[in-house]
């Protein structure tokens, strides 16, 4: 049985982006539901869609986007049951540092990105870790936990 250095679940409802969208949306069906129904009296379609839209936000914050393992020689990046598994073997990293994911306060979430040379994963979070490997490839893992991961991902490296 693995025992893991470190574990992070990043969920899809969490992501700024897609709530400020789905909270604005859900606004405009209010704002035109309340214009409706005090001159036509058949606004109630847009009341109906605007809490089908909050209920459907309310179930994002529960589906798992990916999870960021660390364990003994490797790290583990699972997305949801239709992505692949990425697995980057630690001895072939080369550096570790903690960056801020974007100039960019909205950012799409994105997992297994190849995206002008780097391999990017994010959910949410304002910083990111950058890893190095042998063979020049960047991945970039955006995370709520940076400094954990970076402190883990550092021990393991020195260990080497």
């Amino acid at each position: 049985m693995n025992s893991y250095k470190f574990i992070e679940k990043q969920y899809f409802g969490l992501n700024k982006i897609s709530l400020s969208t789905r909270l604005i949306c859900a606004v405009f069906c209010f704002i035109m539901y309340y214009f409706r129904e005090n001159q036509q009296k058949t606004g109630d379609i847009y009341f109906f869609i605007g809490i089908a839209i909050l209920l459907i936000s309310i179930l994002l914050f529960f589906v798992l986007h990916y999870r960021t393992e660390v364990d003994k020689n490797s790290v583990i990046i699972d997305g949801l049951w239709t992505t692949r598994k990425v697995k980057i073997n630690i001895d072939h990293l080369v550096g570790v540092k903690r960056v801020k994911y974007s100039k960019f306060i909205f950012n799409r979430t994105v997992y297994n990105l190849h995206f002008n040379k780097k391999i990017r994963f994010y959910t949410r979070g304002e910083y990111a870790i950058e890893l190095v490997d042998k063979d020049g490839l960047v991945y970039l893992i955006g995370s709520q936990k940076t400094e954990e991961l970076h402190r883990v991902l550092n021990e393991k490296i020195n260990k080497k």
